[in-house]
C-alpha cells in the first residue's frame, strides 16, 4: 500500500509503512537526543570520571548483543517483527527510566540492570527496525528517505542537546530522565499503523556464525566493524573528550553541539536527492570517507571550545557525503537479498557491535597511557575502511 504524498523531493508515492518507521524513529531520535551526547557523560560521573569503567560497560552491551542476536532473531519468528517493534519501545523506555535511580554507591547494579533492558531493546528493535527499512523503501527514494531520516536527526539534534543541557544545568539529570522516557513512550502511536512484513529467520545459532565468518561477506563486515568502531569513537569518546575539555559545563557542552548540527540540515536533504539521481553511491563513499578521516585527524588538536565548533562543523558536513550513500547502499544490499533480508541484517547488527568491541578494546590502553584525543587515530582509519562495502550486483552505480 502507498501513501499518497507527492512531493518534488520524492520520485513518485512513499510507502506507509515508511511514514509510520519514520514517525516512531523521529520521536525515538527527540529522546534519545536528550541524551545524546550526555550518557557517555552521565556514566562518566556515576562511574567516578573513570573512562576505563564506562568504556566496559560498553563493552558488556555489545558483548552481549552479539552472542544473543542470532537467539533473538529465532525468537523473533515466534513473536513477530510488528510485535516485536512496539514492545522494543517499552524496552527502550526502562533502560532510560533506570538511569534515574543510578548513584555513585549503585552504579554496579544499575549497569546490570540497563545492559539487560538495552539488549533487549536492540534484539527487538534493530532487527525489524533495518529490515522493514528495507522492505518499505525503494531503490529510486532510498538515497532520499535516508536523506530526509537523517535531516530530521539533524533537525531534532539543533534542540535536543541544548535543551538537554540547560535541563541538566537547572533541574539534574534525573528531570532529563523523565522527560525522555515520556517522549520515548510516544513513539508507540506511530507503531499502531506500521504493516506487517512476512520474514522469517531461517538459520541456525551456528550457522548464522558461519555466515558471519565466510569469506564472500568478508569485505561487508568488515565495512560495518570499521562503521561500528568508528560510531563507538564518536557516541562514547568525543563526548567525554569535550566535557573535559570545556570543564564539565553541560550548557555549553549542549549549546556548541546544538551549533555545530544546525549547520548541516540542508545539505542533508539535498544529499539524499543527489544519492538516487546523480553519482554512483560508492564514489560518494570513497569521497565521503577521505575527508570524514581527516576530520578526526583535525580533532586531536583541538584545545578550545571555538576549534570544537569549527572542525566538528565541518566533520560533520564530511559525514553528510559519506553516511547518506553508506546508508542508502546498506539498505539496498539488504533488499537485493530478498527474503534474507532479515538473515543480512543479523550478520549486519553482529558485525557493528563486534567493530565497537574491538575498538573499545584498543581504546583503553590507549586512554591509560595517553590523552583520549589519541584514540581518534582508530575512527579515522575505521572512516577509511567503510570503502570495502560492496552490492553483489552493479546497483550502487544507479
Amino acid at each position: 500500500m502507498n501513501f499518497k504524498l507527492k512531493k518534488r523531493y520524492f520520485d513518485g508515492n512513499i510507502k506507509s509503512g515508511f511514514v509510520a518507521l519514520y514517525s516512531s524513529k523521529s520521536i525515538i531520535r527527540i529522546a534519545g537526543g536528550l541524551f545524546g551526547i550526555f550518557l557517555p557523560i552521565f556514566l562518566y560521573g556515576i562511574f567516578e570520571n573513570n573512562f576505563s569503567k564506562v568504556a566496559w560497560y560498553y563493552i558488556a552491551s555489545d558483548f552481549f548483543y552479539i552472542i544473543l542476536i542470532p537467539l533473538g532473531a529465532i525468537f523473533l519468528n515466534r513473536l513477530g517483527f510488528r510485535r516485536a517493534l512496539r514492545i522494543s519501545v517499552f524496552f527502550g523506555a526502562f533502560f532510560y527510566g533506570t538511569f534515574y535511580f543510578a548513584s555513585v554507591k549503585n552504579a554496579l547494579l544499575i549497569s546490570v540492570i540497563s545492559l539487560t533492558f538495552l539488549v533487549l531493546w536492540r534484539i527487538t528493535h534493530w532487527i525489524p527496525y533495518h529490515v522493514d527499512f528495507a522492505k518499505f523503501t525503494d531503490k529510486k527514494n532510498r538515497g532520499r528517505e535516508v536523506g530526509l531520516l537523517e535531516a530530521t536527526t539533524d533537525v531534532i539534534g539543533v534542540i535536543t542537546p541544548f535543551a538537554a543541557g540547560l535541563i541538566i544545568s537547572r533541574a539534574g539529570f534525573g528531570t532529563l530522565f523523565l522527560i525522555a522516557v515520556a517522549i520515548y513512550l510516544a513513539s508507540y502511536i506511530p507503531l499502531l499503523t506500521i504493516p506487517k512484513t512476512r520474514e522469517k529467520f531461517s538459520w541456525k545459532y551456528f550457522q548464522t556464525w558461519k555466515e558471519f565468518f565466510s569469506r564472500q561477506r568478508r569485505a561487508n563486515i568488515l565495512a560495518y566493524m570499521a562503521d561500528g568502531a568508528e560510531n563507538t569513537v564518536g557516541a562514547v569518546v568525543w563526548p567525554i573528550f569535550i566535557f573535559e575539555l570545556l570543564k564539565g559545563n553541560y550548557a555549553e557542552v549542549g549549546f556548541i553541539s546544538a551549533l555545530i548540527t544546525g549547520t548541516t540540515i540542508i545539505l542533508q536533504i539535498l544529499m539524499g536527492k543527489y544519492v538516487d539521481e546523480k553519482f554512483s553511491k560508492k564514489k560518494f563513499i570513497h569521497f565521503g570517507s577521505t575527508l570524514y578521516a581527516l576530520g578526526w585527524i583535525f580533532k586531536i588538536f583541538v584545545i578550545t571550545s571555538f576549534q570544537i565548533f569549527v572542525i566538528d562543523a565541518y566533520h560533520k558536513l564530511m559525514k553528510i557525503f559519506l553516511r547518506v550513500p553508506f546508508d542508502a547502499l546498506t539498505y539496498e544490499i539488504a533488499a537485493d537479498e530478498g527474503h534474507f533480508v532479515d538473515e543480512y541484517t543479523v550478520i549486519h547488527e553482529m558485525a557493528l557491535s563486534f567493530g565497537k568491541v574491538a575498538a573499545m578494546l584498543l581504546i583503553i590502553p590507549i586512554s591509560l597511557s595517553t590523552n583520549l584525543s589519541s584514540t581518534f587515530l582508530i575512527a579515522a582509519l575505521a572512516s577509511i575502511v567503510l570503502n570495502f562495502l560492496r552490492a553483489k550486483k552493479v546497483a550502487e552505480a544507479s
